[in-house]
């Protein structure tokens, strides 16, 4: 039945010209509201709330400060910019992570029941690392996926899941328009972006800014490890919530603080690296291979490779070489091996030995010295707590691929083809 308090007017001219009143009606069970005279029209500007914000960031974060390159500064000021990213949020007498960005309370933080990780690039590299640390420490089911095949496959938004966005300068447009996707389905989404007020910053429910101030080369390092860490803190987060107990925090938070010492140990074998870079970089193919905590490692050692020395790369789990890829082994074909001291070592010490048997070189980054007969040449590193490890595996693989560009002749800070920030399909 219609009930009408009064009479809608004929046109909408004749409205808006009408003096000041209000009327209300109903069609059927449907409220509707007509605009009065004090409501603005579509053509009358109408006021926004915009706040101000100050972005930290000063004119010698865009010098290269007495480095030869962006890149290697950006290499070298890791330690200082993991720093920045754990400030103040480490809790020592509970050991967990304080994320008050994220803007979740503990009950709603134990009610998901899974996690997804988007991101493009090397962000979905680390959100690979970021998958394992929070299924470790958290025990909850996670996986990453890159945004821009997420975007077009249809997904099933789940209330119950976690989503986590990834972007340094938090304007990667399909990472973007993923997380708009996930909005409109319902989904509760987080960011890990850089860039403080980003249009991805801007769209998500809450998150963690790295703080790792300007990345000026095209190739990702300083925001890949602060992003790696930033999925640290947020695994303890959610692990503590949940069955992580505090003696394994009090483990996680004593192995965060020992990452900027340990990373600067990295750094002073950039020597030896450079070496071993001009050794490698002349082969016009290299394969890098790891095992579970490994292997996204070695995929952002082969992307970091081929994106700035134009060497082709290629990265598998090590189990998988049998299953195809040993065919590619050879003398022309050295191959990058991560090896750390965890669980797996027995089983990565035979791949290794699978790839000598077929006259491949092997450059192992691991924990200690292998067999003389199962490596060429040897990055030792700095060993942490085993879910931290990969965090400090990609601090050589980021000087191996700098000083290979640099032996090469690249433009190490623009290579070709590439953008800094990709904001189209």
């Amino acid at each position: 039945m219609w009930r009408r308090r009064c009479s809608p007017p004929p046109t909408w001219r004749r409205w808006s010209a009408t003096p000041a009143r209000s009327c209300t009606w109903r069609t059927a069970s449907w409220p509707c509201s007509r605009p009065t005279a004090s409501t603005p029209s579509p053509a009358t500007p109408r006021e926004t709330a915009k706040e101000p914000l100050t972005v930290d960031w000063d004119a010698g974060h865009y010098d290269t400060g007495g480095y030869e390159h962006y890149l290697l500064k950006e290499i070298s000021e890791q330690p200082e910019t993991i720093t920045r990213t754990m400030s103040g949020r480490l809790d020592e007498r509970f050991h967990v992570a304080h994320l008050g960005g994220l803007n979740m309370d503990a009950r709603e933080t134990r009610s998901f029941r899974r996690v997804k990780i988007i991101g493009c690039g090397s962000a979905y590299y680390s959100g690979q690392i970021g998958a394992q640390l929070i299924e470790e420490l958290a025990r909850i089911p996670s996986d990453a996926e890159p945004a821009s095949e997420f975007r077009y496959r249809n997904p099933v938004v789940d209330p119950d899941t976690l989503y986590v966005a990834i972007s340094q300068s938090g304007e990667t447009y399909d990472t973007l328009a993923a997380v708009q996707e996930l909005k409109r389905k319902g989904g509760r989404v987080i960011g890990i972006v850089n860039a403080v007020g980003s249009a991805i910053a801007r769209e998500v429910d809450g998150g963690i800014y790295l703080h790792a101030g300007p990345e000026v080369s095209v190739a990702s390092t300083k925001a890949f490890t602060s992003t790696s860490l930033a999925f640290a803190l947020l695994a303890l987060h959610l692990g503590r919530v949940r069955d992580l107990s505090p003696a394994d925090g009090r483990r996680i938070v004593e192995g965060l603080r020992r990452l900027p010492g340990q990373i600067e140990q990295i750094l002073q074998q950039g020597d030896k690296i450079a070496e071993l870079a001009k050794k490698y970089a002349p082969h016009p193919s290299m394969m890098f291979v790891g095992r579970v905590r490994g292997y996204p490692v070695a995929r952002e050692g082969a992307q970091k490779l081929k994106e700035i020395s134009y060497v082709h790369a290629e990265a598998y789990p090590a189990s998988e070489l049998k299953h195809g890829p040993l065919a590619l082994i050879g003398p022309d074909m050295p191959t990058v091996a991560i090896v750390p001291d965890d669980e797996l070592l027995d089983k990565n010490l035979t791949t290794l030995g699978e790839i000598r048997a077929r006259g491949g070189q092997v450059l192992m980054v691991g924990h200690r010295e292998p067999d003389a007969k199962l490596a060429d040449d040897v990055i030792v590193i700095p060993r942490n707590e085993i879910e931290l490890d990969p965090i400090l595996l990609t601090i050589p693989l980021q000087l191996l691929a700098y000083h290979a560009a640099v032996a090469l002749g690249r433009d190490v800070d623009k290579p070709r083809n590439l953008a800094k920030s990709v904001t189209v399909e």
